[in-house]
Protein backbone atom coordinates (compact mmCIF):
# COMPACT_ATOMS: atom_id res chain seq x y z
CA UNK A 1 0.00 0.00 0.00
CA UNK A 2 1.36 3.74 -0.43
CA UNK A 3 2.18 5.57 2.48
CA UNK A 4 0.13 8.59 1.17
CA UNK A 5 -2.94 6.22 1.64
CA UNK A 6 -1.82 5.57 4.69
CA UNK A 7 -1.47 9.15 5.60
CA UNK A 8 -5.39 9.42 4.30
CA UNK A 9 -6.65 6.94 6.26
CA UNK A 10 -4.97 8.37 9.52
CA UNK A 11 -6.66 11.08 8.73
CA UNK A 12 -10.15 10.18 8.56
CA UNK A 13 -9.74 7.90 11.90
CA UNK A 14 -8.27 11.33 13.17
CA UNK A 15 -11.29 13.43 12.54
CA UNK A 16 -13.73 10.88 13.77
CA UNK A 17 -12.07 10.34 17.07
CA UNK A 18 -13.67 12.95 19.58
CA UNK A 19 -17.02 12.08 20.92
CA UNK A 20 -18.76 15.24 20.17
CA UNK A 21 -17.95 14.44 16.41
CA UNK A 22 -19.25 11.38 16.49
CA UNK A 23 -22.10 12.84 18.41
CA UNK A 24 -22.49 15.01 15.29
CA UNK A 25 -22.32 12.34 12.70
CA UNK A 26 -24.94 10.89 14.76
CA UNK A 27 -27.54 13.67 14.58
CA UNK A 28 -26.60 13.80 11.05
CA UNK A 29 -27.91 10.18 10.52
CA UNK A 30 -31.68 11.25 10.12
CA UNK A 31 -30.89 13.87 7.60
CA UNK A 32 -29.10 17.38 7.18
CA UNK A 33 -29.21 19.64 10.01
CA UNK A 34 -28.18 23.64 10.59
CA UNK A 35 -25.34 24.52 13.20
CA UNK A 36 -28.51 26.27 14.68
CA UNK A 37 -30.02 22.95 15.29
CA UNK A 38 -26.90 20.65 15.57
CA UNK A 39 -25.30 22.98 18.79
CA UNK A 40 -28.87 22.98 21.30
CA UNK A 41 -28.64 19.38 20.49
CA UNK A 42 -25.59 18.73 21.60
CA UNK A 43 -25.87 21.52 24.68
CA UNK A 44 -22.12 22.59 23.25
CA UNK A 45 -21.64 26.54 22.43
CA UNK A 46 -21.74 27.09 18.58
CA UNK A 47 -17.98 27.99 18.02
CA UNK A 48 -17.11 24.58 19.41
CA UNK A 49 -19.67 22.44 16.93
CA UNK A 50 -18.57 25.08 14.40
CA UNK A 51 -14.95 23.86 14.76
CA UNK A 52 -16.00 20.07 15.31
CA UNK A 53 -18.26 20.93 11.52
CA UNK A 54 -15.00 22.39 10.11
CA UNK A 55 -12.60 19.11 11.00
CA UNK A 56 -15.52 17.16 9.75
CA UNK A 57 -15.94 18.70 6.34
CA UNK A 58 -12.29 19.43 5.89
CA UNK A 59 -11.48 15.38 5.60
CA UNK A 60 -14.66 15.15 3.51
CA UNK A 61 -17.00 13.32 5.45
CA UNK A 62 -19.51 16.02 5.99
CA UNK A 63 -20.58 18.85 3.38
CA UNK A 64 -22.48 21.84 2.95
CA UNK A 65 -24.80 23.78 1.93
CA UNK A 66 -26.17 27.76 2.51
CA UNK A 67 -29.58 28.11 2.68
CA UNK A 68 -30.05 31.85 3.47
CA UNK A 69 -28.32 32.91 6.28
CA UNK A 70 -28.08 29.17 7.28
CA UNK A 71 -25.41 26.60 6.83
CA UNK A 72 -26.32 23.05 6.02
CA UNK A 73 -24.43 19.76 7.01
CA UNK A 74 -24.93 16.55 5.71
CA UNK A 75 -22.72 12.89 5.51
CA UNK A 76 -20.99 12.82 2.37
CA UNK A 77 -20.59 9.07 1.57
CA UNK A 78 -23.12 7.62 4.15
CA UNK A 79 -20.44 4.61 4.55
CA UNK A 80 -19.09 7.07 7.34
CA UNK A 81 -22.26 4.97 9.26
CA UNK A 82 -21.05 1.29 8.16
CA UNK A 83 -17.57 2.04 9.87
CA UNK A 84 -18.92 3.99 13.11
CA UNK A 85 -21.62 0.71 13.35
CA UNK A 86 -18.61 -1.82 13.27
CA UNK A 87 -16.72 -0.09 15.67
CA UNK A 88 -19.71 -0.17 17.90
CA UNK A 89 -20.06 -3.84 17.64
CA UNK A 90 -16.28 -4.66 17.47
CA UNK A 91 -16.68 -2.58 21.24
CA UNK A 92 -19.86 -4.54 22.50
CA UNK A 93 -17.98 -7.73 21.47
CA UNK A 94 -14.92 -7.31 23.63
CA UNK A 95 -16.63 -5.87 26.61
CA UNK A 96 -18.76 -9.19 26.55
CA UNK A 97 -15.66 -10.87 26.63
CA UNK A 98 -14.21 -9.27 29.41
CA UNK A 99 -17.80 -9.74 31.13
CA UNK A 100 -17.56 -13.29 30.49
CA UNK A 101 -13.67 -13.41 31.53
CA UNK A 102 -14.56 -11.73 34.92
CA UNK A 103 -17.33 -14.06 35.69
Amino acid sequence: MDKSLFAMQAGLCKAIAHPTRIEILNLLRDGERCVCEIYPALDIEQPNVSRHLAVLKNEGILSSRKEGLKVIYRVSDERIYELLDLVTLILKEQLEKRTRALA
